[in-house]
């Protein structure tokens, strides 16, 4: 039996909040390398269970002192340190914002927790969750260890795991001189969740999903 789709962003994650992230770092290790951009996209929902893009924010965060920077990180992303137009923040305060958003739009959507989309997401939360750490910010909206990655997601829904090819397979314009900056990587990460989300209940899986969920509660029952 078909069912309708959900009315609320808090119906359709069990409770979470899907927020797009990405950043930008000095090297892949979260331990070792520095933070330098962080950006999110908050996630909305339609009454007719559609999903879109929301708020966003990216900043630029100052490297931490101790943490490491590989040249190859900087010819990669772009990014000129030395740059005045950058004004960066320091990693308090750039998290802090980003918690904020996040901590916001859980509010207005009730949803109990935050659960990071992010392209090779584990990378992501890695470097997420050791700077929270670092800042001593004991309120990390952020779900510590599950996420949604859009490189699993963009290969099952589109044969593409690379986030230039996933988009393009999706219908979403792609630019790759504006790559690899933490904004542009979280607007397109936001926008492929949304499309391969989108495309599933227009194929009739949220009501699978419903009739799934309704069949393991009466079993518990």
């Amino acid at each position: 039996m078909n069912r309708p789709a959900p009315q609320r962003l808090a119906d359709r994650f069990r409770g979470y909040l899907p927020v797009a992230i990405d950043v930008e770092t000095g090297g892949f290790d979260h331990r070792r390398h520095a933070l330098l951009e962080i950006a999110a996209v908050t996630l909305t929902m339609d009454e007719q269970g559609r999903m879109a893009p929301g708020d966003r924010l990216a900043i630029a965060v100052e490297p931490h002192p101790e943490l490491i920077i590989e040249q190859s990180a900087l010819d990669f992303t772009g990014i000129d340190l030395l740059d005045p137009e950058r004004r960066a923040e320091p990693e308090p305060q750039a998290l802090g914002q980003i918690f904020d958003l996040v901590r916001r739009a859980m509010r207005d959507h009730q949803c109990t927790r935050a659960i990071m989309v992010a392209h090779n997401a584990h990378f992501d939360l890695g470097f997420v969750n050791r700077a929270a750490e670092r800042c001593n910010l004991k309120r990390n909206p952020f779900h510590p260890f599950s996420c949604f990655d859009t490189a699993t997601l963009a290969g099952l829904a589109f044969g593409q795991t690379v986030l230039a090819r996933a988009c393009l397979a999706a219908a979403i314009p792609y630019d790759t001189r504006a790559a690899h900056s933490a904004g542009y990587d979280a607007d397109c990460t936001a926008a492929l969740f949304c499309a391969i989300v989108n495309r599933w209940q227009e194929l009739g899986g949220w009501s699978v999903a419903s009739a799934t969920r309704d069949a393991l509660a009466d079993a518990s029952d």
